[in-house]
């Protein structure tokens, strides 16, 4: 999952998904280091968070797209 690397190009904390997505930052961390993979409904809102595709944030894709 890309999520740490457009996190950290778009300078997001993990505080401030966490708020967004009404989680523990610990959630994100996990989400990060692959610990754990958020939902269907969790993935398409952090796609919409970041306006990229939710295949970018699945690493099936290098292209950013829109959702």
């Amino acid at each position: 999952m890309n999520l740490k690397s457009i996190r950290e190009k778009k300078g997001v904390s993990q505080f401030e998904i966490a708020k967004y997505l009404g989680v523990v930052r610990s959630t994100i961390c996990q989400y990060e280091n692959g610990k754990r993979k958020p939902d269907p409904e969790t993935l398409i809102k952090l796609a919409n968070f970041f306006g990229v595709s939710t295949d970018y944030l699945l690493g099936r894709s290098d292209d950013f797209g829109n959702v």
